[in-house]
C-alpha cells in the first residue's frame, strides 16, 4: 500500500516505447473528475485511500488492492471517497491495443469488455503498478511485458464479449446525428433547443435520448470533446492558448479549468510531458 501523504501530485505521460497508451500516477484529495468518459479503456489500481467512483450502475467506493476497469466511452466520475483521498496508477490503453492482447492470449472473440467495473484483485493492481515502474525506470522489454500479464489476466479472470450495441430507435439515430453536429460545429454549438429543433425532436425527448446512448447530456459531452481535440493538439506542440480557441473554449484559463478537471493534470504539464516523451524516443532511436 502507498504511503498517504497530504498533498496532491499528478503525473499524466505517455512512456514511447508503449505506443497507443496514457499513464497516470497520482494523488488526489479534493480533486473531483466529472462526467466523462475515454476512447479506449481505463485500468486503475488503488494503491492507497478509498476512491468512489461513479458509475451508469451506481457509486462503488474503491480501496487498495482493487481495481477499476471501464470499458471504451463509459461515462464516469470520480472523487476522494475518503478525508485523506485517494492514489491510484492507470492504464489508458486504447481499444485496439486490448483487441490485440485479448486476440493473442484469450477465447474471447468480439468486442471485449467488463461487466464489472471494479474488482478486488491483488495482484492485478501489483502488475499495473509495476507497469508504471518499468515504463518510468525505461525498461521497456519489463513495461511492455508486464502489460501483457496484466491485461490478459484481467481479461481472463473478469472480461468477456460486450453485446454488439446498434442504434436502432429514432431517439438513438437524432442523438447520434446530434453527436455529429457537435463535433461539426465544436466552437460555435446550437443551443438545445436549436439542435432539436433541426434534428426534429422536442428539446426534452433529446436530452433524454442523448443521455441515454452517451451517458451524459450533450454540453457535458461537448466538453469532454472539446478536451480531446485540446489534447491533440496540445500534443501536436499548438500552445494552449491557441488549442483553447481552437476547440472553442474562451480562453486559456476556460481550457485550463476543463482540461485539469477531466485529465487530471493542467494543459501545460501535460503538454510538457509529452515533449520530454517525444525527445526521449528520439534520442532511444537514434
Amino acid at each position: 500500500m502507498e504511503r498517504m501523504g497530504t498533498e496532491e501530485w499528478a503525473r499524466h505521460w505517455r512512456y514511447d516505447r508503449l505506443p497507443d497508451m496514457d499513464l497516470l500516477r497520482a494523488r488526489y484529495i479534493r480533486h473531483t473528475f466529472p462526467l466523462h468518459a475515454h476512447d479506449g479503456y481505463v485500468f486503475g489500481a488503488i494503491t492507497g485511500g478509498v476512491e468512489e467512483v461513479g458509475l451508469p450502475q451506481g457509486a462503488e467506493r474503491v480501496g487498495a488492492g482493487s481495481v477499476v476497469m471501464i470499458n471504451p466511452e463509459v461515462a464516469h466520475t470520480a472523487r476522494a471517497g475518503a478525508p485523506e483521498g485517494w492514489a491510484y496508477a492507470t492504464l489508458y490503453p486504447a481499444a485496439g491495443t486490448v483487441a490485440a492482447i485479448a486476440a493473442e492470449s484469450t477465447a474471447i472473440r468480439g468486442t471485449v469488455g467488463f461487466a464489472e467495473p471494479v474488482v478486488h484483485d491483488p495482484e492485478a493492481a501489483r502488475l499495473i503498478t509495476e507497469v508504471h515502474r518499468a515504463a518510468e525506470q525505461g525498461n521497456a522489454l519489463a513495461a511492455d511485458t508486464l502489460l501483457r500479464v496484466a491485461v490478459t489476466r484481467l481479461l481472463r479472470l473478469h472480461g468477456g464479449a460486450l453485446p454488439a450495441r446498434t442504434v436502432r430507435t429514432a431517439g438513438a439515430r437524432k442523438a447520434a446525428r446530434a453527436r455529429e453536429i457537435l463535433l461539426e460545429r465544436m466552437t460555435d454549438p446550437p443551443t438545445l433547443e436549436g439542435l432539436a429543433a433541426e434534428l426534429g425532436a422536442s428539446p426534452f425527448s433529446l436530452l433524454r435520448a442523448f443521455r441515454e446512448r452517451y451517458g451524459m447530456p450533450p454540453h457535458a459531452w461537448l466538453t469532454n470533446a472539446r478536451v480531446r481535440r485540446a489534447r491533440r493538439l496540445l500534443e501536436e506542440g499548438t500552445p494552449p492558448a491557441e488549442a483553447a480557441v481552437a476547440v472553442g473554449f474562451t480562453d486559456q484559463p476556460h481550457l485550463g479549468r476543463h482540461f485539469r478537471r477531466i485529465v487530471g493534470v493542467p494543459p501545460g504539464a501535460y503538454q510538457r510531458e509529452r515533449a520530454r516523451t517525444y525527445k526521449t524516443g528520439q534520442r532511444d532511436r537514434a
